[in-house]
């Protein structure tokens, strides 16, 4: 192993770390429409749950409604269910045709409490870019070892990690410091 493929991987799974924030950053209500917001919604279909994605199309017309428009007609009654028990406390409102789903406004306080949630998400996203920046640390130490790599070598792909790191972790903070402010600003 050389030191390029040791600093990709760390950067892969550093990569990683960063989407998975993403993905949990657009779960976040935020108090503005958005259909990721029901992604996790599983509807009973046909004998199987599966995704609301799945059998309906769904958009966001204005800022605080999302609609939902069944695939088939006859399911309507069935994500209407699906989104009443999701634990997400939204009303649907069905009216034969396609489900809207408004969003209420939220308070200040839960606002508050929203963003001490994206905070604790950001900090475990921290934590697994410093967990793969000790991984690939641990590796290079190993590699001195097994594969004869000088000490210079494990001290320039120590410091490449940490450079990995640091930008990693800045980035983190723009992404939280960003949907903080979306959160607190609505």
């Amino acid at each position: 192993m050389d030191k390029n493929t040791l600093v990709g991987k760390v950067k892969d799974g550093m990569e990683k770390s960063i989407k998975s924030l993403q993905d949990d950053l657009t779960k976040i209500r935020t108090g503005r429409a958005s259909t990721s917001l029901l992604d996790d919604v599983r509807v009973e279909s046909y004998g199987a749950r599966v995704p609301l994605k799945q059998v309906a199309s769904m958009a966001t017309p204005e800022a605080r409604l999302i609609t939902v428009n069944p695939h088939d007609k006859s399911q309507l009654t069935a994500i209407e269910k699906a989104i009443l028990t999701s634990g997400l406390g939204y009303t649907p409102q069905n009216d034969g045709k396609i489900i809207r789903v408004p969003i209420p406004a939220l308070s200040e306080e839960r606002r508050k409490e929203i963003a001490k949630q994206v905070k604790k998400i950001g900090e475990d996203a921290k934590i697994a870019v410093r967990h793969h920046r000790q991984e690939g640390n641990t590796k290079s130490k190993s590699a001195q070892k097994e594969h004869g790599w000088s000490e210079d070598e494990v001290k320039r792909s120590n410091d490449e990690i940490q450079k990995l790191t640091d930008s990693y972790t800045k980035k983190i903070d723009e992404l939280c410091t960003a949907k903080e402010k979306e959160i607190l600003s609505m």
